[in-house]
């Protein structure tokens, strides 16, 4: 039975802020130290410490923003640990995540130069946890202020004459749990006060992000936007896709049976219940939408892989991890006029990462290549797509088998994506386009698929899962029909 989408290209519903594909890098097992900085004495090729394939990785990408130093990390974070000379920068053992010592070579100086090389905005999450409201505050003066001043002084010292231009800034992380275990109506009260000294000096603009709730906590949302929505730019939300327990058994990341391969699915759509929730809190207090919805931490969570650090936090990443960030795309589409920006959990080695390493080797996830994929959408138009998908159906339980999203870019040229989440049976759409008149020649397409539900990349094989051309589609008078195998993510050009 064929899906039927209806594609209206001259109704625009909104602008897809390219912070959307944002990213996220902690101080996490193999992130930072090794994923990013390996030091400039080390042979893997690297610009001052910094690794230059991982950098062309995420150039190729146009990553927008990064996220750093946490996470959890954060909030045991203290910023003057981590700069001047870096033989002198004092050891701290990381308590979150495996116990390891963190010598603090990487530190601000470090990150304004990855975000230079990278050309993306930085986002710093400072620490309202174990921190004080003088170190923030003067966190923000050592990085933004021009004038004369201790920290601007300090900065000058330590090599940056010229002060940094910093847009993002959260006062907190989780402060739900591990940033301190506080109640909604403490961290309120504490995100107000430290606030107030994250200053703008020098004609720089702040966007202050308060640390919002975890999964489907509204109460927290709802005293956080009633006591302090005026004083907040962005507030932010943390799911996880996880198949299994959080606490008991996540799930493997390869070599999982079916059923998981479902509730994965089932859980990834689950994105969009947790932002119209929450957005609905936030549209009582803010119905102009204002305050940008920052979903700061998102991604697969699975068992970290036999034989590594249970608090590194390294799994692989597969065809099912695609899926999953596209299904994320597209709901974030669908909510372009509050979610502001989103960072995938995490940028390296983490998580559902883009990119692993190995030494000097380096390969791309399958998630990776839908970032590549879906980049078309950066600051695009949203326009109007509206689909009746049929079902896909498991043991008793049923999700619609399709999800699609579209957009059109300054040169008019409209982008349609589009995932097939069944891992046994092709999907066949019908797009009734209107607003444009289109032939089999001006329509290019390209895909990423896998014949197995786990299939992956290795250091063996790092090209098992990539895009490639696709052409399984043909201009009928009912409009463009599609074609998609199992398990696929396609995304069609149209101009």
């Amino acid at each position: 039975m064929k899906q039927q989408a209806i594609l209206n290209v001259d109704v625009e519903q909104g602008k897809i802020n390219k912070n959307i594909y944002g990213h996220f890098a902690e101080h996490l097992g193999r992130c930072i130290y090794e994923g990013i900085w390996v030091g400039e004495d080390s042979p893997i090729p690297n610009t001052n410490g910094i690794r230059n394939d991982v950098v062309e990785a995420l150039k190729n990408i146009n990553i927008p923003v990064l996220r750093w130093p946490g996470g959890c990390f954060a909030d045991e974070y203290h910023w003057k640990d981590g700069v001047g000379p870096r033989e002198e920068r004092k050891r701290m053992v990381n308590t979150h995540w495996g116990g390891v010592v963190e010598n603090n070579h990487f530190g601000t100086h470090e990150f304004m130069m990855l975000c230079e090389m990278l050309e993306c905005e930085p986002y710093i999450c400072g620490n309202v946890g174990s921190g004080t409201v003088q170190e923030m505050s003067e966190w923000v003066e050592y990085m933004t202020f021009k004038g004369e001043s201790p920290m601007a002084n300090w900065r000058r010292e330590n090599g940056q004459e010229e002060p940094w231009k910093l847009t993002y800034f959260g006062v907190g992380n989780e402060n739900w749990g591990c940033g301190g275990n506080m109640r909604p109506e403490y961290y309120s009260d504490l995100y107000r006060r430290y606030q107030t000294y994250v200053r703008n000096y020098d004609g720089n603009k702040i966007y202050k992000i308060a640390g919002g709730a975890n999964v489907d906590d509204y109460n927290w949302t709802e005293v956080l936007m009633r006591e302090s929505a005026r004083y907040m730019d962005g507030l932010s939300l943390h799911y996880y896709t996880v198949p299994g327990e959080f606490w008991t058994g996540k799930g493997a990341a390869t070599g999982f049976p079916e059923d998981e391969w479902f509730v994965t699915m089932k859980k990834a759509l689950h994105m969009d219940t947790l932002i119209r929730k929450h957005g609905t809190i936030m549209d009582k207090y803010d119905p102009e939408k204002r305050i940008g919805m920052i979903i700061d931490e998102w991604g697969t969570w699975f068992d970290v892989e036999p034989g590594t650090n249970p608090g590194f936090l390294y799994q692989q990443n597969t065809i099912r991890d695609a899926l999953v960030a596209g299904l994320h795309f597209h709901i974030f589409h669908d909510h372009c006029d509050r979610v502001q920006m989103t960072n995938i959990a995490q940028t390296v080695n983490v998580l559902q990462s883009m990119i692993l390493t190995e030494g000097e080797k380096m390969i791309f996830t399958p998630t990776y290549h839908v970032f590549e994929m879906y980049k078309v959408h950066h600051d695009a138009k949203r326009v109007a797509l509206d689909t009746k998908a049929t079902d896909y159906k498991f043991n008793g339980e049923t999700l619609p088998q399709v999800s699609l999203t579209a957009s059109k870019n300054e040169e008019g040229t409209v982008h349609v994506s589009i995932c097939n989440i069944d891992h046994e049976n092709d999907a066949e759409v019908n797009i009734d386009i209107r607003g444009l008149a289109i032939s089999n020649a001006n329509v290019s397409g390209r895909i990423l698929t896998a014949d197995k539900m786990d299939a992956h990349n290795s250091f063996e094989h790092g090209e098992n899962v990539k895009p490639v051309e696709f052409n399984a589609f043909s201009v009928e008078e009912e409009g463009l029909n599609v074609k998609l195998p199992p398990m696929s993510v396609v995304v069609l050009a149209m101009n």
